[in-house]
């Protein structure tokens, strides 16, 4: 409230005078002058203080200001970032999602094949199988046909036997030097209840020694009959403890048979058939 000093002057003089009025108005108008100063200056202080507190706040959010704008450009960089890489992941979604149905339109075509495949196996299978029945058929026949000719090749190595038994006598004479005083076709039984066929058995003395002249008729002798006629040989030479001589007789040698006798059993004899007449009718 403004101080009114002709309304304080008018009041004093009422009372003390005209002139203790002006004193006393003079003293009172200084007085209030000093009081309103005193009062400025406080508050001022106070109010520079305010200012100052406020000025720090403003300080103190302007850095928190700067912070918060820094740490959203931050956040701003790797929201793109992560932006960037979201997009990424939905393009690798999105060819993920091609190649699954690649896969599956892969995965039908392979089904669809191995369907058609197990037809052909199945096919194949009962193919096999008639195969089978097919060579089980030819093997009965081929089964058939060996025993044939099993029985054809003894009925003619038969054959040569018969017909060249009455001339073993003079043969193994001229070949051998060997007096045969028994000849015949024979069983030979093993003390171990084995027993071998020989087709030309010839049994007499040589120089006052025993010797036995066993021959083998095949109407083509092959490499396999030599190596059997062999084994039979060793057996025979074991069991008679004596020695044995051995020979072949065919209607043909192959030269091939000819060099592995020559080569590999030169202990074996071989003649066609026409040399046994040959040879038993030979004089001294």
């Amino acid at each position: 409230m403004m101080l009114n000093p002709f309304k304080i002057y008018e009041n004093l003089k009422q009372t003390f005078g005209e002139e203790p009025a002006k004193a006393l108005t003079g003293v009172l108008g200084q007085m209030y002058e000093e009081l309103a100063n005193v009062v400025t200056k406080v508050e001022f202080n106070e109010l520079k203080g305010v200012v100052k507190e406020l000025a720090e706040a403003q300080k103190r959010t302007e850095l928190k200001v700067e912070e918060l704008a820094e740490a959203q450009k931050r956040t701003e960089e790797r929201v793109g970032r992560l932006e960037e890489v979201v997009k990424e992941l939905a393009e690798a979604q999105k060819r993920t999602e091609l190649k699954v149905e690649e896969l599956a339109e892969a995965q039908k075509r392979t089904e669809e094949r191995v369907g058609r495949l197990e037809e052909v196996v199945k096919e194949l299978a009962e193919a096999q199988k008639r195969t089978e029945e097919t060579v089980r058929s030819l093997v009965w026949g081929i089964d058939d046909v060996r025993k044939q000719l099993g029985g054809l090749s003894a009925a003619v190595g038969h054959g040569i036997e018969d017909k060249y038994l009455p001339l073993m006598k003079p043969f193994a004479l001229n070949q051998y030097g060997a007096q045969i005083s028994t000849v015949q076709r024979k069983f030979i039984r093993y003390p171990n209840g084995k027993k071998d066929e020989v087709n030309l058995y010839l049994e007499g003395e040589l120089k006052g020694e025993k010797i036995y002249i066993i021959g083998e008729a095949k109407s083509q002798p092959g490499k396999k009959d030599v190596e059997r006629f062999h084994e039979v040989l060793n057996r025979l030479r074991n069991y008679f403890k004596a020695e044995v001589k051995g020979f072949m007789i065919g209607y043909l040698f192959d030269p091939e048979v000819e060099d592995y006798i020559k080569e590999e059993y030169p202990e074996i004899d071989f003649f066609n058939t026409y040399e046994i007449e040959e040879i038993a009718e030979r004089t001294s």
